[in-house]
């Protein structure tokens, strides 16, 4: 019985190496998409967020301020 493992060749190493490193890159390449997914997740959120406040804050401002009369032409007879 052979006790040692069996010798792998240096090209094999070199390109298991490289098959790893594409691997790792890769994984990281989408752990940043999804980390930028979910910050324009957070932002859009966010965003909407102000503007339904300030669309209700506008409607209520509305509501609270005397309605204005238009500006025109006095009628000449």
């Amino acid at each position: 019985m052979n006790r040692f493992p069996p010798r792998v060749s240096a090209a094999r190493r070199n390109a298991e190496a490289m098959l790893n490193k594409t691997k790792k890159k890769e994984q990281n390449f989408k752990q940043e998409q999804e980390r930028e997914r979910d910050a324009l997740a957070l932002k859009s959120a966010r965003l909407r967020d102000l503007r339904l406040a300030k669309e209700a804050a506008d409607r209520v401002a509305a509501e609270a301020s005397p309605p204005a009369r238009k500006a025109g032409r006095a009628r000449q007879k």
